[in-house]
């Protein structure tokens, strides 16, 4: 039986303005801000980030967050 979870976690479709937050903290990553914390630069997108980028408040992985709906 083929399974698992190994085909989860984010994905790279997304667009390259899209917002997106935490969904332990609720902190929100803004591509036009990047993150200072990690010293990612203003202007990368979501999907761009390095595999063990996580949240800057809680320590989450990138896998916890969600697209912020417009």
């Amino acid at each position: 039986m083929s399974g698992g979870f190994e085909n989860f976690g984010v994905r790279s479709d997304l667009a390259d303005d899209m917002l997106l937050e935490c969904g332990i903290c609720w902190t929100r990553y803004d591509p036009a801000e990047g993150d200072g914390v990690a010293q990612i630069p203003p202007g990368t997108p979501f999907a761009a980030l390095p595999d063990d980028w996580h949240c800057p408040n809680c320590d989450a992985p990138k896998a916890k967050f969600m697209v912020v709906e417009p």
